[in-house]
């Protein structure tokens, strides 16, 4: 059963109107559509946060009821307050269940790597979200990969992937999204910041010392 929150449209604009919303627990937002335009509105927080600490969090495919009518959404964006950390704002976008949509996904490992297990390297995870198309009925909660058979300096790729038909992924076949790296290839960034960083300690000394062979030749001249 889809999920119906309530709204109503949002007669006053502006930051006060909006602050004044918030203090009333109700957080603004803006309904996008390609044939409606933009629609202001008003909806609950609470409605909001319990949508973005589900399982599918914004992929969450949601109604949102306003007027007279009913609409098919899901988050666009969200705004958060970065010193209060409070939702302040809210972008939904009008969804047609039969037509694709794109969104990021999670992807989740599984297992622990022959790699990490036997030949003591260390997971390197790169890409923790993935790009995807589909419909909106099956947008997964998560990717799952498993990583169990992986070697040291072995990746595992876009490519790799073995997705349900009619999930379609936006990366390059060739993007790595896990890759097993040795300890000594992890700490090799950290040893050559330090020798730059000594580098840098050491040059004002040296162009002190020049200055001062300078000034003692003009004194003997």
């Amino acid at each position: 059963m889809t999920l119906v929150i309530k709204a109503e449209k949002r007669t006053e604009l502006g930051k006060n109107a909006s602050g004044r919303l918030r203090r009333q627990g109700l957080v603004p937002a803006i309904l996008y559509g390609q044939s409606m335009g933009s629609v202001p509105l008003t909806l609950k927080k609470k409605d909001i946060i319990e949508i973005l600490k589900s399982e599918t969090g914004e992929n969450t495919i949601f109604r949102v009821a306003y007027d007279s009518e009913e609409k098919d959404v899901m988050i666009k964006e969200v705004q958060i307050n970065p010193v209060t950390d409070e939702l302040t704002h809210v972008d939904l976008i009008s969804i047609s269940m039969d037509k694709p949509v794109r969104v990021s996904v999670p992807v989740e490992l599984v297992g622990e790597p022959v790699g990490v297990k036997v030949e003591g390297g260390l997971v390197d995870f790169l890409l923790r979200e993935l790009d995807i198309e589909c419909l909106p009925r099956e947008i997964p909660e998560s990717i799952k990969i498993d990583i169990s058979q992986l070697h040291l300096h072995q990746s595992f790729k876009v490519m790799n992937l073995e997705l349900p038909a009619g999930i379609k992924v936006l990366h390059e076949p060739q993007t790595a999204i896990v890759v097993i790296s040795s300890v000594a290839e992890e700490a090799a960034p950290a040893i050559t910041e330090e020798v730059v960083e000594t580098a840098e300690m050491k040059e004002p000394e040296v162009i002190k010392k020049e200055r001062k062979k300078e000034e003692e030749e003009e004194t003997k001249g």
